[in-house]
This record gives structure tokens, sequence and C-alpha cells, in this order.
């Protein structure tokens, strides 16, 4: 079963549930097996490495997410193609950040997470749509893209140490990951809602 058209279909909103699930239950599990984890300061990459208590937790999360957002992405019918490519190409890169631990595979890892962020905030933006409404807006789908470029650029000038010691560059990172991972969420659920409200009245006319 699936909705009309113009819609969503239903394993693309399961895809979307999923990803922020993944990523945010991934990194909340594997720093509960080990105490001695700073979230504030330590990135979520360090959860991945051998030297963690459970790595694979954290690499399971990583790859959940990204083959979501893959998923995703192929079920978002009524967004942009270009945006859509770049959601993919997000998920993509957060598979191959799973596949490459920062402590075995550090500039793999490096590529693939800085390809991942990008396309990841950035594919709001490529999303808008001339007289659309809702999240696909111009303004509504460039804004945030903003936002997250914007966490982004906190989480670089933490990691790199511009601005301070870097003793937030964990917290930093967790929020741009969070609310990429929770923006397809948003869009799926809005174009699901929109979807059933024009089918509805199309019936009633």
């Amino acid at each position: 079963m699936s909705l009309p058209r113009a819609g969503v279909p239903w394993w693309a909103v399961v895809s979307a549930v999923v990803a922020p699930v993944a990523m945010i239950g991934g990194w909340t599990l594997a720093q509960a097996q080990q105490p001695s984890f700073d979230p504030v300061r330590q990135t979520i990459s360090d959860l991945a490495t051998q030297a963690s208590t459970a790595p694979w937790i954290m690499g399971t999360g990583l790859a959940l997410t990204g083959v979501a957002h893959l998923v995703t992405a192929a079920g978002l019918r009524p967004v942009p193609r270009p945006a859509r490519v770049l959601h993919a190409l997000g998920g993509l890169a957060t598979v191959a950040v799973a596949a490459f631990p920062s402590d075995t595979h550090p500039g793999a890892h490096v590529v693939a997470a800085s390809i991942g962020f990008g396309a990841l905030a950035t594919w709001p933006a490529w999303a808008r749509r001339r007289r659309a409404t809702g999240v696909l807006r111009p303004a509504v789908a460039t804004t945030a893209s903003v936002v997250l470029l914007a966490l982004l650029v906190v989480f670089l000038l933490e990691l790199w140490q511009v601005t301070s010691d870097g003793s937030a560059t964990g917290l930093t990172e967790r929020l741009v990951a969070g609310a990429q991972a929770l923006w397809p969420l948003v869009v799926t659920l809005a174009l699901v809602v929109s979807a059933r409200r024009q089918h509805g009245e199309t019936v009633d006319h």
C-alpha cells in the first residue's frame, strides 16, 4: 500500500524514522557501554574505534543511518532530483564512515565524513520548488540548509580548536549529526500529510 503518486511510499517513511533512531540511539547505547566516555568532548567516531568498549554498536548505527538515507532519498518523489541525489550521497558517505573507522582508516574516514556532512547539510536547499508550500517552499528549504550549515561550522570550529580548546567537540557534532538525521523525517512526514490532504480534497470534489 502506498500514498497517492504525488506522495511518499510507506517504506520511505519507515526509513526516515530509522535514520535518527539509528544515529541517536547508536551513540546513546554505545556510550552507555563506556562510562569513561565524555560525549561533550569526544566525537561519535571515537565510539566506533577499537579502543572503545563496543565499537560494533556505533558502527552499526552509522551504517543503518546511511542505508536509511539512501532508501528515503529514493522514496522522496516530490523532491527535485538534485536534492535526492545529494541526500543519497550523504547516505552513501555515512555508510563509508562506518566502513572506515577513524583509527584504522583515518584518511578515508575524514573524506567520507566531509562528504557526508556537506551533502546532508546542503540537500534541503536543493529541495526547494517554486510555488511550493510547506517544507519545499524556497524560504523553508533554504533556511533548513542555512541552519544545518551553521551547526556544521560550529562543529568544525570546535574540532579544529579555532575558537576554543575543543571541549565541546562531541556536543556540537551530535547537534549537527542529529539535526541532519532528523530533517529527512520532517520533510517526509510533511509530504505525507500534504499528499493525504490533497487526496482527501480530490475525493471530496
